[in-house]
């Protein structure tokens, strides 16, 4: 510890600042993202004392602080922490924190408030943060009492991880900060959560015979895993029932990662984008075995239509998922690890169905209608293969996974086979553009040693492209793999398929460029703007290419080179993502309805 650090402990007198810090450090905090602002000035005071104990990482905007913070905490399964200032710091922070409600990510916001005799009077920089944010997060604080502090760190960090996480936002005015104290203070006091009882309810053992004999008499069984097998570190349970089952697989976009994605039993995502099998899969299994799901609209696309032909196991440790979209046979509100534990422990050879006939079809629908893409047979670079090619290269490293919101997303999903759980960071609920980069920066943080890759479209990059200051800054050598393609790739590929091809302000370049209106040959000129240029500009050594053959070799520069990256990778913007049909509803029904 510093030498000011020491004085500053030795001091008889603290403030509410220094106490709010404390009491994140007693609960294991090891890394923030933080903007100080005028609001938020005495925490940023306190965290400077004590910086050998926690890392204060400064992005260059607050919603990259919030996606970092997430980041931080979907690669470790620890509550990712964030602080803006009050007003606008605080509504740039909205974003996150719906992106973690959503994705049901730990994750504790620190907001500095005006002082509390300007609450109310449209002070300078004032917003009522804790009404804006009501709706998009767990729980939510205003500190309005000194003594309170210890308290509500304490419980925001509790509910935050507990039950179904999520993010917890404390709203902490300057005038509070600054108030002191001289008298010992309590940072483990009672908490007063009432009619809050997130501890999971034990299994059921009478539920797990009810599951075994369901898997028993079932001839057409699936697996389908979401988010939920991730957040309760089910997957090592997940993977054992499995195989010792020979069910086939398959997940969420939330759940990538939950099981093998390199293993025959996956079959791989379902849903709007996901493999025709899991699609097929899903629809003629006679038992659905819904792990960490919410049957998700992008999943089961006409509910009344999804997975109508077998019985369905739910297991949730969140009983507001339960019957919520589809209704379950056997609902267990438990949570999904000690299920999965106690299956194991209890399954026998007689429990296992037969599934000869099943395996053959399911090898079958792979065989007819493989995840693979048309390669046009010039040196143009496709992102499915673009992709392809980084996983070879990278996937018996250490290596984690960030994507923005769009095409590259889904070629992501598709063609990197994520063998590990919080391998993949993705906005998937919310769907948050300029998710990429920030959040690769939180996974770097927390895996200091560990390749981190932002994988991204040109869209999604440049939202928060600010944040490549941040990477030269705190050291932190995110590899940024860039698809450009000069526009919006997804909103482009609706725009072909719904409305003949009229471009709607989806083009990215400049307006005289040949492919504005989306009619010219699809190879693209000088690309805008010009990122190898703006990479330079942070100090950010970047190359770009437009070759096939050029690209594994610009991949291993990427990966060798020490420091941050980015590789701007050009591509064809015609290029689609294959969409599947999901229950009975149509491509179309899906986007439009």
């Amino acid at each position: 510890m510093s030498t000011e650090a020491v004085s500053r402990k030795s001091q008889t007198v603290i403030n509410g600042a220094d106490i709010l810090v404390e009491a994140m450090i007693r609960q294991g905090v090891d890394t923030v993202f933080a903007y100080p602002g005028g609001a938020s000035m005495p925490l940023h005071q306190a965290l400077t004392f004590r910086r050998d104990e926690i890392r204060t990482i400064l992005p260059r905007h607050e919603q990259g602080g919030v996606f970092a913070a997430e980041g931080y905490a979907r690669s470790t399964g620890k509550v990712g922490v964030c602080m803006a200032t009050s007003g606008p710091g605080a509504t740039n922070l909205v974003t996150g924190l719906a992106d973690a409600k959503m994705d049901s990510i730990p994750l504790v916001a620190i907001t500095g408030q005006v002082s509390r005799k300007f609450i109310g009077t449209d002070a300078f920089q004032e917003t009522p943060i804790v009404e804006v944010c009501r709706a998009i997060t767990k729980h939510h604080y205003l500190i309005t009492r000194f003594e309170d502090v210890p308290r509500v760190i304490k419980e925001a960090f509790y509910v935050a991880r507990s039950g179904r996480p999520g993010p917890v936002l404390v709203d902490f005015p300057k005038d509070v900060q600054l108030e002191k104290t001289s008298d010992e203070v309590d940072y483990d006091p009672a908490m007063r959560l009432p009619g809050y009882h997130p501890e999971p309810r034990a299994v059921n053992p009478a539920q797990i015979r009810q599951v075994l004999a369901a898997i028993k008499r079932s001839r057409k069984p699936i697996i389908y895993a979401g988010g939920g097998a991730i957040n309760s570190g089910a997957a090592e349970e997940l993977t054992k029932f499995a195989k010792r089952t020979g069910i086939p697989v398959t997940m969420t976009l939330m759940g990538l990662g939950a099981f093998p994605g390199s293993d025959p039993q996956s079959l791989d995502m379902l849903g709007m984008h996901g493999t025709v099998y899991a699609n097929y899969a899903i629809n003629e299994a006679d038992l659905l075995l819904a792990f960490g799901v919410r049957f998700d609209d992008r999943v089961t696309g006409k509910v009344s239509e999804f997975a109508v032909h077998g019985k369905v196991v739910h297991v949730d440790s969140d009983p507001a998922e339960i019957h919520k979209n589809k209704e379950a046979h056997i609902p267990i509100i438990a949570d999904l690890r000690e299920v999965l534990a106690a299956l194991n422990q209890a399954v026998t050879d007689g429990d296992l169905p037969e599934m000869q006939d099943w395996w053959a079809q399911l090898k079958q629908w792979k065989s007819k209608h493989p995840l693979t893409y048309k390669d046009p047979g010039n040196d143009q670079i496709l992102p499915q293969y673009a992709i392809q090619e980084l996983h070879r290269l990278t996937a018996n490293r250490e290596t984690y996974i960030s994507v923005g919101v769009g095409q590259h997303q889904m070629w992501a999903a598709q063609f990197y086979k994520f063998d590990r759980p919080r391998q993949w960071m993705s906005s998937s609920g919310l769907g948050a553009m300029g998710f990429g980069l920030p959040s690769a920066m939180g996974v770097q943080a927390a895996h200091p040693n560990a390749i981190s890759v932002d994988i991204d479209g040109d869209g999604s990059f440049q939202m928060n492209i600010q944040e490549m200051a941040t990477l030269v800054c705190e050291k932190l050598p995110v590899k940024m793999f860039v698809l450009n393609n000069q526009h919006l790739g997804m909103v482009v590929q609706w725009e072909d398929r719904f409305h003949a091809g009229n471009r709607a302000h989806t083009y990215l370049g400049p307006i005289d460029h040949p492919e504005a209106v989306g009619q010219g040959s699809g190879k693209i000129g000088e690309t805008y703007p010009n990122f190898v240029q703006i990479a330079a500009g942070y100090g950010i050594p970047a190359r770009q290419v437009r070759s096939k053959k050029e690209l594994p070799a610009a991949i291993e520069e990427m990966i060798n080179t020490p420091g941050p990256f980015l590789l701007d990778i050009i591509c064809p913007y015609q290029e689609q993502v294959l969409p599947m049909i999901p229950g009975g509803m149509t491509v179309k029904e899906m986007i439009l309805e």
